[in-house]
């Protein structure tokens, strides 16, 4: 690949999705392009880069962000975040909302929808405590491709293996074939939508919880920043923000810190959790 094929493609995933590829990874944008070329009868990648590079095609563009986007996910993935909205986040929501009996989470970057299809399972089996709720779950992503698998989902066995207890395998899936497919009724509590962390987000208003987790290791610390900044705009004043095991807001975020009591919990610096009732907490993956 050319040194100006690769500048160029590294400024334009960094610029309008907010991947960063950094200059010892030639080999990824060759591993992850090279299926597209042959796909699209090219010779090669820099030849797939110079026609978006002359044509500025919006189809090529999306086959060119969902091959470099990486997209895996599993059902109840580190399990820790899962515990910690069922056990702390709902039970201390339910409480503060009492009166509004209205709840809203999102998923940003939720791939395939193993996620929200995880907390809907949690919903469910909590449901003795949400009768007369309102709970939405919105769930977004970059790629229209794993939204479209999200929406179908049908999920292979492997898949439903992965994280998924048998007991809820069973409860919730009817199996077709080779393959398991969620029933009707969790996949109609999930709203999905195309959704660009990059762009604004405010139409999709405030949340109560927001899982975003594992997509800030692909990006670069100034973009980190912005998306935390955003998303902690979205969180309800007492709401809760969830990241990945290996993500974090320190050095990023100087408004938050760790919480004294809660070793995977952060709060705003100043904030009457340190002292009193919670404001904003966000939980990692650990």
């Amino acid at each position: 690949m050319t040194t100006g094929s690769y500048d160029f493609i590294r400024r334009q995933l960094r610029q309008t999705v907010g991947i960063s590829i950094e200059l010892d990874k030639l080999h990824t944008i060759e591993n992850r392009l090279e299926p597209l070329a042959q796909q699209s009868g090219l010779k090669s990648v820099p030849e797939l880069i110079d026609l978006y590079r002359t044509t500025r095609d919006h189809v090529l563009w999306r086959q060119i962000v969902e091959a470099m986007t990486t997209n895996e996910t599993y059902f109840f993935r580190d399990r820790k975040p899962f515990s910690l909205f069922r056990e702390q986040m709902l039970p201390r929501l339910l409480e503060a909302r009492s009166k509004q009996r209205h709840l809203r989470i999102w998923c940003a970057a939720c791939s395939t929808g193993q996620e929200p299809y995880s907390l809907a399972m949690i919903l469910d089996e909590e449901a003795r405590h949400l009768k007369g709720w309102k709970v939405e779950i919105v769930a977004t992503d970059l790629s229209e491709g794993v939204l479209a698998t999200a929406r179908d989902g049908l999920y292979s066995q492997f898949e439903v293996q992965r994280g998924l207890p048998v007991t809820l395998l069973l409860r919730y899936f009817t199996r077709e074939g080779e393959r398991w497919r969620i029933n009707e009724a969790l996949r109609s509590r999930v709203q999905f939508r195309p959704q660009n962390l990059l762009a604004d987000f405010r139409e999709l208003g405030t949340f109560d919880v927001i899982f975003c987790r594992n997509v800030l290791i692909y990006f670069d610390a100034a973009t980190k920043s912005e998306v935390l900044g955003k998303l902690c705009r979205s969180v309800r004043p007492d709401g809760y923000l969830v990241l990945g095991a290996a993500e974090t807001v320190l050095g990023l975020c100087p408004d938050w810190v760790p919480h004294p009591g809660h070793p995977a919990m952060v709060v705003p610096a100043g904030s009457p959790e340190l002292s009193g009732p919670s404001k904003i907490r966000l939980v990692s993956g650990l």
